[in-house]
């Protein structure tokens, strides 16, 4: 008799754990449908056209095919998930364009982070290209931790892992460096 109750108990507890565990996974699921959020965009435009104007002179323009908005999440952000191009025009007329295929604004930090094909083109010939790079809009700022390529209108280069530098490339900071710098007598001037 005392095994055949043993067999029952254990029986019966095996039954009860399983009837708990089924029972419980209905809950389950219904409590993840209940906590589940949809990361949905408040705005969505195509083919955008923005204008950036002070005192009625155009500062920058900025175009991408497409832009969500995302206002109402913790941490509120616009993503430019097919790419943008963004042109910034100085006092002196001059044009300085970048492009990327991806680019994210975090509103709270106004910090930018573009990625892929990263290229900045000056209308002086100098050119600057990597595989992501971060723009700090509150201080004019640029920075990437990414292999760098920062060449000017005379064919001279730098390249390296790291970097940061002023808007208008004046302060240029790398963290390692390497490149080939060429006199105008080297190219036969």
């Amino acid at each position: 008799m005392k095994n055949n109750n043993k067999i029952y108990i254990k029986s019966l507890a095996v039954t009860f754990v399983m009837a708990l565990l089924f029972s419980c996974d209905g809950g389950i699921n219904k409590v993840a449908k209940i906590t589940k959020t949809d990361f949905v965009a408040n705005g969505e435009a195509d083919e955008v056209n923005l204008k950036y104007t002070d005192s009625g002179v155009v500062k920058s323009i900025l175009t991408a095919p497409k832009m969500k908005d995302y206002a109402t999440v913790s941490h509120p952000f616009v993503e430019f998930s097919e790419g943008l191009k963004v042109v910034f025009f100085g006092d002196d007329n001059s044009k300085t364009t970048i492009v990327a295929n991806y680019g994210i604004n975090y509103k709270r930090s106004n910090l930018i982070d573009l990625q892929g094909d990263v290229v900045i083109t000056a209308d002086d010939g100098k050119k600057f290209m990597t595989s992501q790079l971060y723009f700090n809009q509150k201080e004019n700022w640029f920075f990437t931790e990414k292999q760098f390529k920062f060449s000017d209108a005379k064919g001279n280069f730098m390249e390296g892992p790291g970097v940061d530098f002023s808007k208008d490339f004046r302060v240029f900071n790398m963290q390692t460096n390497s490149g080939e710098l060429k006199s105008e007598s080297d190219s036969g001037k």
